[in-house]
């Protein structure tokens, strides 16, 4: 295979960013919380790789009287097969520590790149159809919205805080360690 060799420093950076990439599976990769002086202590949607958490009965009960579909891991298809694209991207990042090629390094920074941005897309898709197709029978009349991905939002009573979690800070982690060696092997 021909190609320009990366450092063994680069090598080892990729082991761990492998390692980052697979433990992101274990921790949340973003979440809701929701304050209102009824409730003070706070409501949570939690979004893992593979399941959501949190008081999503309570928080589907109240979006209930704006209209809002309910949140369900049935309405997440992405919860199914999200964790094998992230164990296989583990994998690709573990070999290219072996191959230790440039361009094989290369091509993991776009494939984090394009995953990102589906990632990220997919995400604000998933809320501007929550905030905007609301049902026109719901109790409560409200303008159509887009809870924002990172940020705050303030809907009626409720202060909505949008936050990434510790598995979306260890991909970032990782993407940030393959740049390292790009950078560090940049003229071999």
């Amino acid at each position: 295979m021909k190609g320009k060799q990366l450092s063994r420093f680069s090598s080892i950076l990729m082991i761990i960013s492998a390692i980052l990439v697979m433990l992101a599976l274990f921790f949340p990769w973003w979440r809701m919380e929701f304050f209102a002086p009824q409730y003070p202590e706070g409501l949570n949607i939690i979004v893992y790789p593979d399941h959501l958490e949190g008081e999503l009965e309570q928080i589907n009960g109240l979006n209930h009287y704006i209209g809002m579909a309910q949140f369900n891991e049935e309405s997440f298809p992405e919860l199914n097969y999200l964790p094998y694209l992230i164990g296989g991207l583990s994998i690709l990042v573990l070999l290219g520590a072996f191959i230790r090629k440039k361009a094989y390094l290369i091509s993991l920074i776009v494939i984090f790149l394009i995953g990102g941005a589906v990632g990220v897309w997919d995400l604000w898709a998933a809320l501007k159809e929550y905030g905007t197709n609301l049902d026109p029978m719901a109790p409560i009349e409200m303008e159509p919205f887009v809870p924002p991905i990172i940020g705050e939002n303030v809907i009626a009573n409720f202060t909505t805080y949008s936050l990434l979690g510790i598995g979306a800070y260890l991909v970032i982690a990782a993407f940030i360690l393959l740049l390292i060696p790009l950078w560090k092997d940049r003229k071999q």
